[in-house]
């Protein structure tokens, strides 16, 4: 007997990765029109439903130990070409190698523990074995067979240099939030207290991050102690809100790996200013990687430390999401030694980033506006309307610290602070700064590309922009029509990014303290409301700017030419 189409009836597991077959990293837009299967979710629905139900165990000489990751864990199994996917071991479960294990374990090691564990090269190519066997780790649970599928989705030029550049998602499977048991045995006897030094330097080594991905937030070990000296600077201390990511599978989560986009996309804008195109991007590749040919070594690695998370269902019918209200603590740490010099201009350079992006968007979906549920009365939660915008704010220490705006005239210093910072970061790279910036990025944040317009608002009631996001900004009459930059190719709609930022930044005044004579915060009601425009010479920006310019009194430009 003929079957038909016998290849249907292989898992998608075996077979080739390519079109017609199984191409589990893209995501078919006409599947999804269509509300059919792609080709990700039948892989992973087939492997997650013939995987062995109970929980892998180690031989009882095997010393293990139990670690919760934070957010999501990535290993790239390597056997499906371009395809982040994990590694897989007997009977389906996912595990980490005991090679990798090792490897990262060594990493930790002083030269004499490195000889001891992980074994020495010795006169003749011949070579002494360490004391330990690296066996892996394996989830602790059944857990990991939720929320396997990750959205990936990289906008850096689509944000920054042109609306028409290619930004398609793509799908990588991920463990989300497991509780993973990692094994070491011994060669020969040990004593509790070696084992203590052992586990000791095992963790050291995942405090650093676990499996790929780490520079982006994945593999996150939660509880580790963590050395003062780990990160360029004490961390910022910051809290949001905003719309949650949604996964394939129709799951919502807050997702960490928002800020290293963030900063990363404004580190883009500020050397697309300073410098030629391709010194920018190669700047900005050796700070955080890249994926280009053979790829960038990032210097920088993303620390968020989450102290609290609550997702909250938000709007009603065919508009309801989840929205997150998150607080937490942002730093950064190297990667690999710098000199000194390098190191206090990429430290400055950081801590002029991080306060850019809160003072000029913030983090996430929607970044470019303000949060509507949170400014404007029509948008709140049990409203039938889209969620837009998201908002940040400084807590804690860093509303002393990391607050470098405090008035609207301090805009303009601020702005320059940052350049300043760039352009040493830059300098010390040997790159050189000049009048031949990226000119036809439609980001780069140079004068003659941006303009910053300010004002206070005298509360979260008080935003004068706002409704001109939305309806007629001009009032009126038969001489003079309606302006509105409403759904406009400038200020962005379905499809097409926004030339302009609309932001509203709490004001936060500094006080001394009477009792230490220490700074301390000192909230108010007020916030800067902050307008920041990429013109494009369209007759509805032409409008617009003549608004700002000659017709209202509110508003002051404060940097751009």
């Amino acid at each position: 007997m003929t079957v038909p189409n016998p290849e249907r009836k292989v898992p998608m597991a075996f077979r080739a990765q390519v079109q017609g077959r199984c191409q589990l990293q893209y995501l078919d837009d006409n599947r999804r029109k269509n509300r059919e299967r792609q080709d990700g979710e039948i892989w992973v629905e087939e492997w997650v439903d013939r995987s062995y139900r109970n929980v892998p165990q180690f031989g009882p000489n095997v010393q293990s130990q139990t670690y919760q990751l934070s957010w999501r864990f990535v290993t790239n199994g390597g056997q499906d070409d371009g395809i982040i996917r994990p590694v897989i071991g007997a009977k389906g479960w996912p595990f980490y190698p005991g090679s990798s294990m090792k490897g990262l374990f060594r990493s930790a090691c002083t030269p004499d523990q490195r000889d001891r564990y992980c074994g020495k090269p010795l006169p003749g190519n011949d070579w002494a074995p360490g004391i330990l066997r690296f066996l892996g780790g394996y989830p602790t649970d059944d857990r990991w067979r939720d929320r396997l599928l990750d959205l990936v989705h990289p906008q850096q030029d689509y944000q920054v240099k042109r609306s028409n550049a290619s930004h398609s998602a793509f799908l990588l499977v991920s463990l989300y939030q497991p509780e993973f048991r990692f094994g070491i045995s011994g060669a020969e006897t040990l004593s509790e207290e070696e084992w203590k030094e052992i586990w000791a330097i095992w963790e050291r080594a995942i405090a650093q991050g676990l499996g790929s991905r780490v520079s982006a937030g994945y593999g996150q070990v939660s509880g580790l102690p963590r050395k003062k000296e780990d990160l360029l600077y004490p961390a910022h201390h910051l809290k949001g809100q905003g719309m949650a990511a949604k996964t394939l599978d129709g799951k919502w989560e807050f997702r960490p790996n928002i800020f290293r986009a963030g900063i990363r996309g404004h580190a883009l804008r500020i050397f697309g200013g300073l410098t030629s195109a391709d010194n920018a991007e190669k700047a900005v590749n050796e700070l955080f990687g890249s994926v280009v040919q053979a790829g960038d070594v990032r210097l920088l690695r993303m620390v968020w430390q989450e102290t609290s998370l609550d997702l909250r269902s938000h709007g009603t019918g065919s508009y309801e999401v989840t929205a997150y209200h998150v607080e937490g603590r942002l730093g950064w740490a190297l990667t690999q030694n710098l000199p000194e010099a390098q190191r206090e201009c990429l430290q400055n350079l950081l801590l002029r980033l991080n306060p850019f992006a809160m003072v000029f968007g913030g983090f996430g979906k929607s970044w470019r506006r303000i949060d509507h549920a949170r400014f404007y009365p029509d948008y709140l939660e049990d409203s039938q309307k889209p969620y837009i915008g998201c908002h940040w704010q400084w807590c804690g220490g860093s509303q002393v610290r990391d607050v470098q705006v405090r008035q609207v005239e301090h805009i303009p210093g601020f702005i320059q602070a940052v350049h300043r910072a760039a352009q040493a970061w830059l300098q010390s790279q040997g790159i050189p700064c000049s009048t031949d910036y990226a000119q036809d990025w439609r980001e780069a944040w140079h004068p003659s590309q941006v303009q910053v317009w300010g004002r206070i608002a005298e509360d979260a009631d008080d935003s004068l922009a706002l409704p001109w996001f939305h309806g007629p900004y001009r009032p009126g009459d038969r001489r003079t029509p309606d302006g509105s930059i409403y759904k406009t190719d400038f200020a962005g709609k379905i499809g097409i990014v926004s030339r302009l930022w609309h932001r509203m930044y709490p004001r936060i005044q500094q006080v001394k303290d009477p009792a230490t004579e220490k700074p301390i915060a000192k909230p108010t009601p007020q916030y800067l409301e902050l307008l920041t425009l990429f013109p494009d010479n369209s007759a509805k920006c032409r409008e617009f700017l003549k608004f700002l310019g000659e017709e209202q009194s509110d508003f002051q430009k404060l940097w751009g030419n």
